[in-house]
């Protein structure tokens, strides 16, 4: 019988014991489901993208193995987002005894503490409560900066001393987060930032499962998984981690950045495609969301970027978000709806993604932070746009410019001045925009807006800019 099910689960001892209810490790508990879900087909880590083929494979062999985890990767690779995840893994509720004297959340059949192991003894099952601990209460973290060991191991409570209790006694302590986790997930994330003392704590914690506070060991026998977040910078630099700490941690998995930009397209399209909708809905092109995301590509890419910090997936996401911002003001104010994001949207990436790039001081021969970002936009327009020319040919796309034209664009702009200038547009357009640029205003306007910036980035046309607009000449 799963008690976990029931709609009335026991409520003392007595009870828990007449549902056969046996206990479980966490380890085995996460096995054990894991194992389940696999076999039934289920989806293991929804949301997830891109890791499929490399890093999922070598969690499920983790969870399988009994292993704690190193999630080693740059900052933006869904490393905590991952380890929070694992706690479906974990059964939806276990019992624990109730009781306010207990510092941990205690098995009942297995109490760790003297004053669970007490309680047990000294009472009838019927005496005693069971309560029930959800699974999404079953993890905690703790980012390492700062981190006392007394904040995740404990310390030795004064109090409790004036009041008679023995130091070497384990009723002395105030208990930290790692023994208060009895029974869960623990994560710790940068790990090489955490304290040596500290490191040395939990490596003692890893391999035996007990804890020493100021020099006195309390014989715990705890259980649960422990997992760790670093950058590989950090990571490998000698003296950061303790060698004794590394060789406990049963697995490292290393994350990456998204492999394929259409994998970074659809990462955008899950976490903020609701930021679409609404009184004032936006429409995106399908070449926007490709420069946005190459964008991020680019300064991956950039020797004036500091690669070791990393471009993380949340710098295309703001910069996504400002750009439908600013496509939407243009709608209230214009009322234009769906209002579409162009090119000229560009102009406010400053705001969203200064201070999210770390310039490799070698590498920028004194260039700004504004000059990279604009040197790493323009790249990633003309990438795309190549993309375009080499689908469906530089003349079909560029045809209604042969004649000389001077357009001048800005984001503030509304679509029917871009309209009037160009009124027919060749059918290949819709072809290869995929969007109906020949009907709608501000589809049009968009794709004007990207055929220009893309012909200035091939030398085609030049462009002149003034008072926060642009001016291109053909």
């Amino acid at each position: 019988m799963n008690v976990a099910t029931t709609s009335s689960k026991p409520t003392n001892l007595s009870e828990l014991r007449a549902t056969h209810w046996k206990p479980k490790s966490v380890k085995q508990e996460m096995r054990d489901n894991f194992i389940r879900m696999l076999a039934d087909g289920e989806e293991l880590f929804p949301g997830i993208v891109g890791y499929d083929d490399t890093v999922i494979p070598e969690i499920n062999l983790a969870l399988l193995s009994g292993h704690d985890m190193l999630f080693l990767g740059e900052k933006g690779q869904a490393k905590s987002r991952i380890m929070r995840m694992l706690v479906r893994f974990l059964d939806e509720w276990i019992p624990f005894i109730d009781h306010p004297d207990l510092p941990v959340h205690e098995d009942p059949e297995h109490p760790i503490s003297a004053a669970g192991k007490r309680i047990v003894e000294e009472h009838s099952p019927e005496d005693i409560k069971i309560a029930w601990w959800h699974r999404s209460e079953r993890y905690a973290e703790r980012l390492s900066p700062g981190t006392k060991f007394a904040d995740i191991i404990g310390e030795i409570d004064p109090a409790k001393l004036t009041g008679g209790v023995s130091m070497s006694a384990e009723e002395a302590l105030s208990f930290g987060l790692i023994p208060r986790m009895h029974r869960g997930i623990f994560a710790m994330n940068e790990l090489p930032e955490l304290d040596d003392l500290v490191q040395v704590g939990l490596f003692n914690v890893l391999e035996e499962r007990d804890v020493q506070i100021r020099g006195y060991p309390i014989q715990f026998d705890l259980d649960l998984v422990i997992l760790f977040s670093a950058n590989p910078a950090t990571y490998n630099r000698s003296g950061k981690v303790i060698p004794q700490l590394k060789d406990r941690i049963g697995t490292i998995i290393q994350t990456h950045y998204p492999s394929e930009r259409d994998q970074g397209i659809e990462i955008l399209q899950q976490e903020v495609g609701s930021d679409l909708d609404g009184e004032y809905p936006v429409q995106v092109p399908y070449f926007m969301y490709q420069i946005v995301e190459e964008i991020t590509n680019q300064a991956r890419k950039s020797k004036y970027i500091d690669q070791a910090s990393g471009v993380s997936a949340r710098f295309s996401m703001a910069n996504f978000r400002t750009i439908i911002a600013s496509a939407r003001q243009r709608g209230v104010i214009h009322n234009e709806r769906p209002a579409v994001p162009r090119i000229s949207d560009l102009g406010h990436l400053y705001a969203s993604s200064l201070g999210k790039l770390e310039l490799d001081m070698m590498g920028t021969h004194q260039m700004s932070e504004r000059q990279v970002l604009d040197a790493v936009i323009a790249q990633a327009i003309e990438v795309v746009f190549k993309e375009y020319v080499e689908e469906h040919g530089l003349s079909e796309i560029a045809e209604i410019f042969r004649g000389g034209v001077r357009v001048e664009v800005g984001d503030m702009l509304p679509s029917s001045d871009y309209a009037g200038r160009l009124q027919n547009v060749p059918p290949a357009w819709d072809k290869a925009f995929e969007l109906n640029a020949s009907e709608d205003e501000a589809v049009r306007a968009s794709c004007v807006e990207f055929v220009l910036a893309g012909l200035y980035s091939m030398d085609r046309i030049s462009r002149s800019q003034r008072h926060g607009q642009i001016q291109y000449e053909i």
